[in-house]
C-alpha cells in the first residue's frame, strides 16, 4: 500500500474569519508586523519575533496552520516538512532574511489597505516564515 499525505484544515467558518478580519484582524496584523520585525531585528528578542511572524495568518484571519498527516499502511502518522539545515537557514536569515522580512511585510500590509490587494496580501502573509527564514510549511 502507497504512502500517502493528507493536509487537514481545521480553521473557523469563512464568515467568522471575515468578520473577525473586517473587526480586529486588518489593524492587529500592521502592529503585530511591525512590532515582530523589530523584535527580529534586535537579535534578543528573535525567538519572539519569529513565534510572531509564523503566527500572523492566525492573528490576521484566525487561519489555523495545516496539519500534515502521512497514511502509513492503514495507520496515521503526523508528518513534518523536511527543513533546510539550521546552518543554511540562520546564513541566509543574517544576509536576507531580516531586511527581506520587512520589506515583504510592508509590501503585504499596503496592498490589504488597498482592498483589491487583499487576495495577495493574504498569500504574501502566508508565506512571511518561508522569506525570513526559508521555513518550510
Amino acid at each position: 500500500m502507497a504512502n500517502r499525505e493528507v493536509r487537514v484544515r481545521q480553521s473557523p467558518n469563512i464568515l467568522i474569519r471575515a468578520a473577525y478580519f473586517l473587526l480586529v484582524g486588518w489593524w492587529l496584523g500592521g502592529v503585530v508586523s511591525g512590532l515582530a520585525w523589530l523584535l527580529v531585528i534586535s537579535i534578543i528578542g528573535l525567538p519572539l519575533g519569529i513565534y510572531l511572524i509564523n503566527r500572523l495568518p492566525t492573528l490576521m484571519t484566525l487561519r489555523l496552520p495545516d496539519e500534515h498527516l502521512l497514511v502509513q499502511g492503514g495507520t496515521i502518522v503526523r508528518s513534518t516538512r523536511r527543513q533546510l539545515p539550521f546552518l543554511v537557514r540562520a546564513i541566509y536569515f543574517l544576509l536576507v532574511g531580516w531586511w527581506l522580512c520587512g520589506l515583504w511585510m510592508s509590501v503585504a500590509y499596503l496592498l490589504m489597505l488597498s482592498v483589491i490587494g487583499i487576495p495577495l496580501a493574504f498569500w504574501m502573509y502566508n508565506r512571511v516564515g518561508a522569506v525570513t527564514t526559508l521555513f518550510r510549511y
